[in-house]
């Protein structure tokens, strides 16, 4: 299934104003702490009487506070208030904040400084759930991915600008500070300017009373989370990556000095090396999950992340140490090259991991409760800031571990943490076995996808070609699916265990098993009733031949009981291949069929349950089988 690049976004007007009024914000974010953080950390004496630790501690901690005590009233103005005008309102507050923070430069006032840092919080903590609610609004199905990677992707290079550009700029002499808050009061307005532009749209819930309890509004948003289980689960997983980057990105300025021996300089290239691993996983999220919400690319990444960062723990070992090496010092160690090699890597595959979950939260939390959900997750956000931060104190101080083993533990950690939510929500780990099965042994070529709903209960006849026929079907559809298969094949090894993960309901003929038999079409009609995709495969065998058998008549009588949309799929170029009945093909057959022979899933558009009969289902799937090319 062919469709335009993410990159066609940035032409588009629902999507190049609000990216670069995120952008901007950012950067701008960004220029202020880094600038702010520089100053107390040089020029402490002239700023604080605080200790230099202190006051960055202080500096990291106030930003973080808001979105504790805020989150929760923002996810509820997000869905009460049109979003393009509430980000013009958050631009506004942005101008007025960096106003008052160029007060502080010029006075080199410490207190104005920090209550600027608090209010750049605030202004953060209400632009997150607006900007992540935005997407799912304004973008197709199509698009979400693509449009989550480049906000992802962007954020993470504002990140990285705005940090070389705070250092450049105090760098550059005894006024450093007082361009660095001309230049803060410049993106400010450059970010007004571009929310000027966002189309205007509709409030989600604009009949919603606003509850000032933050405390309550969390625990209710994170109650409706929780009804769909891989939504909530998927809240907590963005929260651990969180808590997984900051124990990097907070430890790169003492890595870079006592484990690499590098200096402040290394220690940006430590950071330029690791956003851009970020922005690079983000974008291929887009091809690796062919412009659909992939949610087995999130075990992938998960795998990775650890891979890559036990690796960097081996790497650091032994390493010729020479204190205060610039970065043309660095570079020319070539042991040095395989330290930036796992940092890149290791991004990458966190923006693997991070994009899909931000899709899944917007697609399949309920519209009316995006925002505040999403305001939820920054809240168990922060929290888990705090965590990495005490923790990492704890575990360098208490325990004296080297900031080697302490990446070496997150990387340990990651891979339990991993096991127990994909234990917890196996639809994670069999999408991602789909997925390894479509882009390791098979090329499918899906078309019609589109014709499956992203809401609402609908019943999918299909082909029965192979035993691997629901894996790939879970590969083409963005939503999960519920699988009626013939109990002999539910029972087979290895396998059994697959379809038991995703709740598979096995049926026997009457005169196998009766009641088998009857509490299978019990299941599929309280799966109906509960909104969710039913597959059946109405020939009721897996083909002997490669062409279809009958369609039986139990499908008529599913649609009588829940009569609901009904959408025909065809399998094709599965027969022979190597988990056909037609048995396995010489490998190099298979190479020959992997490169040369796509498959493909075709996908029909719905018929009314009225006019589905067997004999016209067979008719719709056979001419889907034939119209493949």
């Amino acid at each position: 299934m062919s469709a335009p690049s993410q990159f066609a976004l940035l032409k588009e007007r629902r999507f190049l104003p609000f990216f670069l009024t995120q952008f901007l914000g950012a950067g701008n974010d960004n220029v202020f702490k880094y600038a702010f953080t520089l100053l107390v950390t040089y020029r402490a004496h002239e700023f604080s009487r605080l200790e230099t630790a202190q006051s960055v501690q202080l500096i990291a901690a106030l930003f973080v506070l808001p979105f504790l005590l805020f989150s929760a009233t923002s996810g509820q103005l997000a869905d009460k208030f049109e979003k393009a005008g509430l980000m013009r309102l958050v631009k506004t507050l942005e101008v007025a904040i960096m106003l008052l923070a160029a007060v502080g430069f010029y006075l080199q006032s410490f207190i104005i400084l920090c209550t600027c840092t608090l209010l750049m919080g605030l202004h953060s903590t209400l632009f997150g759930p607006v900007k992540y609610s935005y997407l799912p609004e304004r973008l197709q199905a199509a698009e979400i991915i693509g449009g989550n990677a480049l906000v992802e992707m962007g954020t993470f290079v504002a990140i990285l600008l705005g940090s070389i550009t705070a250092g450049a700029l105090i760098d550059s002499g005894p006024n450093g500070h007082l361009v660095s808050a001309g230049v803060c009061v410049a993106l400010a307005l450059a970010g007004l300017v571009a929310s000027m532009a966002i189309p205007a749209g509709t409030a989600a819930a604009p009949q919603l009373a606003i509850d000032w309890n933050p405390v309550r509004v969390t625990l209710e948003n994170l109650n409706v989370a929780r009804r769909e289980r891989a939504v909530f689960l998927s809240l907590l997983g963005i929260s651990w990556l969180w808590f997984f980057g900051a124990v990097f990105l907070t430890q790169f300025p003492q890595f870079a000095k006592e484990t690499l021996g590098g200096n402040p300089a290394v220690a940006t290239l430590l950071l330029a090396v690791f956003s851009v691993g970020i922005g690079v996983g983000s974008l291929l999220c887009e091809r690796l999950s062919r412009h659909q919400i992939e949610i087995g690319l999130v075990p992938f990444g998960s795998l990775g992340m650890s891979a890559f960062t036990i690796d960097l723990f081996f790497a650091v070992q032994g390493l010729p140490i020479a204190g205060d090496q610039t970065i043309s010092q660095f570079v020319a160690h070539g042991a040095h090259w395989r330290v930036l090699a796992d940092l890149y890597l290791l991004a990458l595959f966190a923006g693997l991991y991070s994009v899909p979950l931000y899709a899944l939260i917007q697609t399949r939390c309920e519209p009316s409760h995006r925002a505040r959900i999403i305001a939820a997750n920054n809240i168990l956000n922060a929290l888990f800031l705090i965590l990495a931060a005490g923790l990492s104190a704890w575990a360098l101080s208490a325990l004296g571990w080297t900031i080697a083993q302490l990446f070496l533990a997150t990387a340990i950690v990651n891979v339990l943490v991993a096991g127990y939510i994909y234990s917890l929500v196996p639809e994670f780990l069999l999408r991602f076995l789909s997925w390894l099965l479509v882009h390791s042994i098979y090329r499918i070529r899906t078309c019609g996808a589109s014709n499956i709903p992203d809401r609402g209960a609908a019943l999918i006849v299909c082909n029965h070609v192979s035993y691997v026929d629901a894996l790939l079907l879970m590969a083409a559809s963005p939503r999960p699916i519920r699988f009626v298969m013939d109990v002999s094949i539910f029972r087979v090894p290895v396998l059994s265990w697959l379809f038991r993960q995703v709740r598979a309901i096995p049926i026997a003929p009457a005169r196998v098993d009766a009641a088998l038999k009857q509490r299978a079409f019990e299941q599929v009609s309280e799966a109906l009733r509960d909104g969710q995709l039913v597959c059946i495969f109405p020939e009721g065998r897996i083909t002997d031949t490669g062409e279809l058998y009958p369609f039986r008549p139990g499908l008529t009588r599913v649609l009588q009981a829940d009569p609901v949309p009904v959408i025909p799929v065809a399998l094709q170029g599965l027969w022979g291949s190597l988990f056909s009945r037609a048995g396995a093909a010489p490998w190099p057959i298979l190479i020959i069929q992997r490169i040369f022979g796509p498959l493909g899933i075709q996908v029909g558009a719905a018929l009314d349950p009225a006019e589905a009969t067997p004999m016209r289902l067979q008719e719709q799937v056979a001419a889907l089988r034939g119209n493949w090319r």
